[in-house]
């Protein structure tokens, strides 16, 4: 009888993509749950029970010292010990948005060279240059040498991104050069305009191709090991065709993989890639 992964999907102080992202993990072929992050902290749930880890989109503690600051300190202070077990047992680990905002001030992203958590923060997530909440379709690219498991056999992407603070930065120009070196800039913001494959540079492109203004037009990073992945982009939300905003055109694109259904889109594919890395590595 074939596994079915376990997916722990956090919600509690203002998340609110957890419902999606769990519906969307199951139809990628897992079990997904969500569970409030006192349930881990004060221990009615075992971080360790479940073979995922998702930190949803929304606005965790109303963005308040900035977005994802409360929820990583909260995270990075009392989940310290099991998030390391978790990690260090070779579990995969998303953050969408706010979870991605949440997974860099933790420290779990970029992380360290060694490619064990030490929890120091490295980079942030800023005001968008626009000084403005940003509520829009953009284009993604995924670089074919990084070792993400999560970006596996994607090349390029539409995708919507909802977010105020979404900027990535790194104060250490060494720090973000080596991020690149190890390939893991896993998605940049292109031109649509561009050929698949020649989308990538580091000049940052202006608004709207990029949204927010990042350095490098980071849209999502990995951690060295690869199994570690956040975005500001939200997946989740191009699960199916008739998300997309050409579908009533009839020239939404679909999902890449041979087992997908017609009806798929391409963000389905970056769950998929998770689940069938957990079935693949028990």
């Amino acid at each position: 009888m074939s596994y079915t992964p376990s997916v722990a999907v956090l919600f509690g102080f203002g998340i609110n993509c957890d419902r999606e992202t769990a519906a969307v993990f199951n139809l990628a072929g897992g079990q997904s749950k969500r569970i409030h992050l006192n349930s881990f902290i004060n221990g009615d749930e075992n971080l360790e029970d479940y073979d995922i880890l998702a930190v949803p989109g929304g606005f965790s503690f109303g963005d308040h010292l900035g977005s994802g600051r409360l929820m990583g300190n909260r995270m990075r202070f009392s989940l310290r010990d099991k998030l390391q077990d978790f990690v260090s047992s070779g579990k995969p680990i998303i953050g969408i948005c706010n979870g991605f905002q949440v997974l860099v001030k933790t420290g779990l992203l970029p992380g360290p060279e060694n490619k064990i958590p030490d929890f120091i923060q490295r980079a942030s997530l800023t005001l968008n240059d626009t000084g403005r909440y940003e509520d829009r379709w953009v284009t993604l690219e995924f670089n074919p040498d990084s070792n993400c498991i999560w970006t596996k056999g994607i090349t390029r992407m539409d995708c919507p991104v909802r977010h105020g603070e979404g900027k990535y930065v790194m104060p250490d120009s060494d720090n973000l050069e080596a991020l690149s070196n190890n390939n893991q800039i896993v998605v940049r913001y292109v031109d649509p305009k561009t050929e698949p494959g020649e989308g990538f540079t580091d000049e940052i492109l202006p608004f709207p191709i990029s949204p927010n203004g990042s350095m490098k037009n980071i849209a999502g990073i990995s951690d060295k090991t690869g199994l570690i992945f956040g975005l500001m982009p939200h997946p989740e939300a191009v699960y199916a065709k008739w998300l997309h905003p050409d579908h009533s055109r009839n020239t939404a694109p679909g999902a890449i993989s041979e087992n997908s259904h017609e009806w798929e889109g391409e963000g389905l594919q970056i769950f998929r890639n998770a689940i069938e890395y957990v079935k693949n590595n028990r």
